[in-house]
């Protein structure tokens, strides 16, 4: 990628002020006015902008990325050089940003001879064209060919160049309105191509052995049916069953009884018999003996309620962990920001309009916490347990997603808000019914109890965990050591109140903890009273994509 362009213009003042007016490429306006960066955390630099607001960023491999005052952005060529060919070469290329090379030359030449001639009835532009094309060296390309490389830039924008607000973290809209494959469609495509070989019978052990083509090559059969693949479903499914209960191993099952087959039931109850969670994960598979259309009929009602054969039905989050599995990183990001972002904005129009936000969003952001997490974006995890914190009503839950939030702000060295939240928790543990009174005398309000024992259960060691480990990385921010000893007493007087083996394996779990910074827990899931005096054992196990 070249940037011979660009220096060019850093170094004659002349090309400069040429590529400032007509063609408003001002290296003067490179300043966007708000702090954006891209959300795979690669480098960006801006170089110049135009009279609109508009600023044009250097990404790192030289892709120019264009971003208006309006909240949009996108890719709009290869290299500076490339980007400067198309606006010199379409000035008033925002009008064109929906033209393709499908919509045929006549179309696009049509297009462009009417911007242009309302764009000379104010200034001249051939003799400025002509110009800066031989100072910068551009070489002359047909309207045709320039709507092409513009078309193909825009289309690279995401995921790979997705902007962002630095400080809020919203994605910006795509700077044009091409239609894209769905996010399916990219993540199936290995698994298509598995399927094949599979079906042609080969990389049988290549891709049983390797969990993410075994995961792919099994939704690719969900979707693509056929009386012959049983044998690679058998399998498949064998392998699967190595890696416990899983959505695809359950998916498996599901494609080999839908064979209805009476010698798989053997099989079938033996995948199931793996360990504890397959058993409960498979649970109502007919027995060994069963009559097959029992089988058949099993498979069918799992199918219909889990399955299906429309890979547009299938939740978002199937597809985000499938892409994550296979190292489609940012593909998985940018969709989950995405959908992040609709959430966000339902929230703030509930909030505008006087409405509480809907409850209904509260399972999917629970998981998109975790998938952030997953993906080790700790700012777009936070971003999420924000807006989850106040959909939660129970006072346990609102103690468990208090102390999520408090370990995310710690992570994201975001000190003070941590101190805050931590604060809420307390008062929370207080006050379970929020100040509404304790009429009975049991110290956890009237109405709910469900915080009745949590100096027993795993909840309250994470708490007293997260005090100290807060106390502990916040001490190197002087401003706030008035907070941080607050946040050091409060640890010790909660760190008391626990049970007598809760306290042990807290003490022993400090005292072995040599960087607090690396604790990484998920939401606590625990009953209230199912690990009463159960200490710390356990991790509480994390959220499990919804449906929605």
């Amino acid at each position: 990628m070249s940037d011979h362009a660009l220096r060019l213009l850093r170094e004659q003042p002349h090309l400069a002020e040429l590529a400032a007016f007509p063609f408003n490429f001002d290296l003067t306006r490179a300043d966007h006015g708000e702090a954006v960066r891209l959300a795979s955390g690669g480098p960006l630099e801006a170089v110049a902008g135009d009279d609109t607001g508009g600023t044009y960023f250097v990404c790192g491999d030289g892709s120019v990325l264009y971003a208006d005052s309006e909240g949009s952005a996108g890719i709009i060529g290869n290299s500076v050089d490339e980007a400067l060919e198309v606006l010199v070469g379409l000035p008033g290329w925002h009008d064109h940003l929906g033209l393709a090379p499908a919509d045929g030359e006549e179309k696009i030449r049509a297009a462009l001879a009417e911007t242009e001639e309302e764009i000379r009835e104010y200034h001249g532009i051939d003799d400025e064209r002509t110009g800066l094309r031989a100072g910068l060296g551009l070489p002359e390309r047909s309207p045709v060919q320039l709507i092409g490389l513009l078309h193909a830039a825009l289309l690279r924008t995401e995921p790979d160049f997705l902007l962002l607000n630095a400080e809020e973290g919203g994605a910006h809209a795509l700077l044009d309105r091409h239609p894209r494959p769905p996010l399916w469609e990219a993540v199936l495509a290995r698994g298509r191509t598995d399927l094949t070989l599979l079906r042609e019978g080969s990389a049988w052990v290549e891709v049983a052995e390797d969990r993410a083509r075994r995961a792919l090559a099994l939704r690719a059969a969900q979707f693509d049916r056929r009386e012959g693949d049983l044998p690679l479903l058998r399998h498949l499914l064998r392998h699967e069953a190595e890696a416990s209960m899983t959505d695809e191993l359950r998916l498996a099952a599901v494609l080999v009884g839908l064979h209805g087959h009476a010698e798989d039931l053997p099989l079938l109850y033996e995948v199931r018999e793996t360990d504890f969670d397959t058993w409960c994960g498979l649970g109502g598979m007919p027995e060994p003996g069963a009559d097959p259309a029992e089988l058949r009929r099993w498979a069918r009602d799992l199918d219909d309620s889990l399955f299906g054969t429309d890979p547009a039905d299938e939740p978002l989050f199937t597809w985000t962990g499938l892409a994550h599995e296979q190292g489609l990183v940012e593909l998985a990001r940018a969709a989950l920001i995405r959908r992040l972002d609709d959430i966000d904005f339902r929230a703030y129009c509930d909030a505008r309009d006087g409405k509480a936000m809907e409850r209904r969003d509260a399972s999917q952001l629970s998981t998109l916490v975790h998938e952030f997490e997953q993906l080790g974006d700790t700012f777009q995890a936070l971003r999420a347990q924000r807006l989850y914190v106040p959909l939660q009503t129970r006072a346990w839950d609102r103690v468990s997603a208090l102390l999520r939030l408090a370990r995310l702000e710690r992570e994201e060295d975001r000190f003070g808000a941590a101190i805050r939240t931590l604060t809420s928790l307390r008062d929370t543990l207080a006050e379970p019914d929020g100040g509404a009174g304790d009429s009975d005398g049991d110290g956890d309000g009237d109405g709910d109890n469900s915080l009745g024992h949590w100096q027993r259960t795993n909840l309250g060691a994470y708490i007293v965990e997260e005090h100290y480990a807060l106390a502990r990385t916040a001490a190197t921010d002087t401003a706030l050591a008035d907070e941080v000893r607050a946040v050091t007493v409060a640890a010790g007087e909660l760190l008391a109140r626990l049970s007598g083996t809760a306290r042990e394996n807290v003490e022993r779990h400090l005292a072995g903890t040599t960087d607090i910074r690396t604790d990484t827990r998920t939401d606590i899931h625990t009953d209230t009273g199912a690990n009463a005096g159960a200490g710390v054992s356990a991790e509480p196990t994390p959220p499990q994509p919804s449906a929605g």
